[in-house]
């Protein structure tokens, strides 16, 4: 029935469906196995892509030729750019999705990808031979061969559903969980372990009462997630805010006995960024209120999302709970929230490429690597589909440093440093934030995906584009001077101070009161900007403005390569360097790094350390 494929994918999720279209555009002829095929690319949460830090990871991914970013902006029913009150390093696109859109979309996209057959079942258990994967056995008992299998088992491994006092096997509300593979692996030398997530009620948005709620409308410039010409939505839906009180905190606590997370039913540790609202209520007791996010599930219907409001406490209480939040007096229940615990494994035992070290061309990407969203395993799956590609290929593998992107940092972070708590991504974890900006991600890494042939002639072109008409902006900008009569009553609407005497363009564009905007209101500037873009008279603008800024964070970059280029070889010996602390002989015993840089960020591993190595590796 199946031939022999150069890869399969096990899952196909958000991480699932990234590996297979990456792994097939690059050439590879890939199966990808899910569960259930009405289910791909299911948004299990909250039907949302981006927001903070999450955003940037969305232009990333699209700026290499993955999928996400199309999808979300074909599936968009409101836009937001969050942080724009603060500069560009933190500004951040999220939409509100059609969930049913969303992953029509994905699917129909990946039945576009020559290269990906699909089959539906179960995944239970990998063909293993002298230390490398050569295929999977299915719940229906079929042997498929591959020379390379990437695992996007999300919280399918040995899932268990709980709300309240009740508890069952699942990976999703109504679906079964996957077993076999933990076992299989733990047996192969692998650490597992368990985490936990959870999801608020979906409620009839009929039942509310929305005029006592705030109304949180979309931005009116709509800019997407992809760099490419994706059609815009021509309205949006609003979202709207209301809050908690004592009253519904109070009768949520009458359920703390039965939570299954006090209760001692749950071993795995819980989000820690995303916590569920009794979790808020014991952790912030001295607030008597919280924020609830009301978000409609699509176009056409009128199922509704309740953001901020994750809970695994008996459905009666959460349903009397929410009866007493402003404009829920009348809820109506679709179904309750609920807890899911599932097997990880610590991302400690992977290659910077995601391939296991235990097992060769074996890859994990997603939630079994302990993150959480969709979009840090949207971003795992790319890499792990183009590594899995590369390693069948036999060529040299493609890994982001942390200063290429958030994808490069959210890797160094889960191999270097392992999690012990489902990871998240924050722009505060990125140490290079003002050159890994949402606005030039196509400038950062289109290249190199072009170079791999994922990503295409047609993109590789519109970035050039876009590079150079930044260029000559900035270049007329600088050689360009505006006299006082020009510009000063411009200045003074905008608060800032007149000119006395001639100017640069540059020299104005870099007050933080001028956006390049105001200067297309001066008519010679105006007939210079006009055949631009606004995206490019943006990039223009963030590139003159924060040039010191960006220059001092290449300088860093500089001086940290230095330790990056120091590669430590995977057979070194560390016990033999009496000069380490024993911790840092250990750690790094473990978790192997690949390079001098990499070692230094392991927690444990000291600066004196990593002299003793440089000493040693005669740097």
């Amino acid at each position: 029935m199946f031939n022999s494929y150069d890869v399969i994918v096990a899952g196909a999720g958000h991480a699932g469906c990234e590996a297979a279209s990456a792994a097939a555009n690059m050439g590879s002829k890939v199966l990808l196995i899910t569960m259930n095929m009405q289910t791909i690319a299911q948004m299990s949460c909250n039907p949302a892509m981006g927001g903070v830090a999450k955003g940037q990871i969305v232009r990333e991914i699209d700026a290499m030729g993955g999928y996400s970013g199309i999808v979300s902006d074909k599936s968009m029913i409101q836009f937001r750019m969050l942080n724009r009150s603060k500069g560009p390093a933190m500004w951040s696109p999220r939409t509100q999705n059609d969930r049913m859109l969303f992953a029509a979309e994905w699917r129909n996209m990946l039945e576009q990808t020559p290269n990906v057959d699909f089959f539906q079942d179960m995944v239970v258990n990998l063909m293993v031979e002298n230390g490398k994967v050569c295929g999977v056995k299915t719940g229906m008992g079929m042997e498929i061969k591959a020379k390379s299998v990437v695992l996007t088992s999300g919280t399918f491994l040995n899932g268990i559903i709980h709300i309240g006092e009740k508890q069952f096997g699942g990976g999703r509300l109504a679906e079964k969980a996957a077993t076999g593979i933990t076992e299989q692996l733990v047996s192969l030398g692998f650490d597992a372990d368990r985490l936990k997530t959870g999801t608020p009620p979906r409620i009839d948005g009929r039942s509310l009462d929305y005029t006592k709620m705030e109304v949180q409308d979309g931005d009116e410039e709509i800019v997407g997630f992809s760099y490419m010409d994706i059609p815009k939505p021509t309205k949006q839906r609003c979202c709207w805010i209301t809050y908690t009180n004592q009253n519904v905190h109070d009768i949520l606590k009458t359920g703390f006995d039965r939570s299954p997370m006090y209760a001692g039913r749950i071993d795995g540790v819980g989000p820690r960024y995303c916590p569920s609202i009794e979790d808020k209520i014991n952790r912030f007791a001295e607030r008597d209120r919280h924020q609830i996010f009301v978000e409609p599930e699509g176009w056409n219907t009128v199922e509704i999302y309740v953001n901020g409001f994750s809970t695994s406490l008996p459905e009666e209480v959460q349903y009397k709970a929410l009866q007493q939040v402003p404009g829920f007096e009348n809820v109506k229940f679709f179904r309750p929230g609920y807890a899911i615990e599932y097997d990880y494994f610590p991302p400690t035992q992977l290659k910077n490429t995601l391939e296991t070290k235990l097992v060769k061309n074996l890859f994990f990407a997603g939630q079994i690597n302990g993150t959480t969203g969709y979009e840090e395993a949207a971003c795992q799956g790319l890499m792990a589909g183009i590594n899995a590609h590369l390693a069948v290929k036999e060529e040299q593998p493609f890994i982001l440093g942390r200063n290429d992107a958030y994808i490069g940092v959210l890797i160094d972070d889960l191999i270097t440093k392992g999690t012990e708590e489902p990871y998240r991504m924050f722009t505060s974890r990125a140490e290079y934030r003002m050159i890994l900006r949402q606005d030039n991600a196509d400038l950062r890494l289109t290249e190199l995906s072009y170079k791999l042939g994922l990503a295409k002639e047609d993109r590789m072109q519109k970035t050039e584009k876009k590079r150079n008409n930044a260029k000559a902006i900035i270049s007329h900008f600088e050689k360009t001077s505006v006299e006082p009569p020009e510009i000063n009553e411009l200045l003074l609407s905008l608060n800032s101070a007149e000119l006395t005497q001639r100017q640069k363009l540059a020299l104005i564009a870099l007050r933080p009161q001028v956006k390049i905007e105001d200067l297309n209101k001066i008519p010679s500037v105006k007939s210079f900007l006009e055949p631009f873009t606004l995206e490019e008279r943006e990039q223009a603008e963030i590139q003159m403005k924060y040039e010191t800024y960006i220059a001092k964070e290449l300088e860093l970059v500089m001086k940290m390569q230095r330790l990056e280029d120091v590669v430590i070889p995977e057979t070194f010996n560390y016990h033999k360097l009496s000069s380490l602390s024993m911790e840092s002989r250990e750690k790094l015993t473990k978790i192997k790094p690949t390079t001098l840089g990499q070692a230094s960020r392991i927690s444990g591993v000291s600066p004196s350390d990593v002299q003793v190595l440089m000493i040693f590796m005669g740097r």
